[in-house]
């Protein structure tokens, strides 16, 4: 199994706003272990621009802290699964929590329609 995460950072940790990260760690893994870690700077955030970047670097899957729903659904017409809520954290962590089925997620939709910055949270495990 190959997959690719994309992971928006702020430091070496986890960003909690997807859409106001400063790199994104690519983190490539097969047979469940993490064979390369790359960190690229993104494109200027405009909205649209990071989900059809971050497919075109090849990820497969994204774990985020928050996103909007637009992210969400560009994400998934390109083929990429959606991770949301995911605890502040260092990559790597993050990805092997995510293998080992332990990554919690409570999932944390922004909704940024009307001009104001609403957070809804809806708790389950989705893996």
């Amino acid at each position: 199994m190959k997959k690719r995460f994309a992971i928006p950072m702020e430091g070496n940790v986890l960003s909690a706003h997807f859409g106001h990260c400063q790199a994104f760690a690519f983190v490539d893994v097969e047979n469940n272990n993490i064979t390369k870690v790359t960190v690229l700077d993104p494109p200027e955030h405009q909205p649209g621009t990071f989900p059809k970047w971050v497919a075109e670097q090849g990820a497969t899957e994204v774990i985020a802290g928050g996103m909007g729903p637009q992210a969400v659904n560009l994400f998934n017409s390109y083929g990429v699964n959606v991770f949301v809520g995911a605890p502040i954290k260092g990559v790597e962590d993050l990805v092997n929590d995510f293998l080992a089925g332990k990554l919690s997620l409570n999932a944390n939709y922004c909704d940024h329609g009307d001009g104001s910055h609403e957070h809804h949270h809806h708790n389950g495990n989705f893996h």
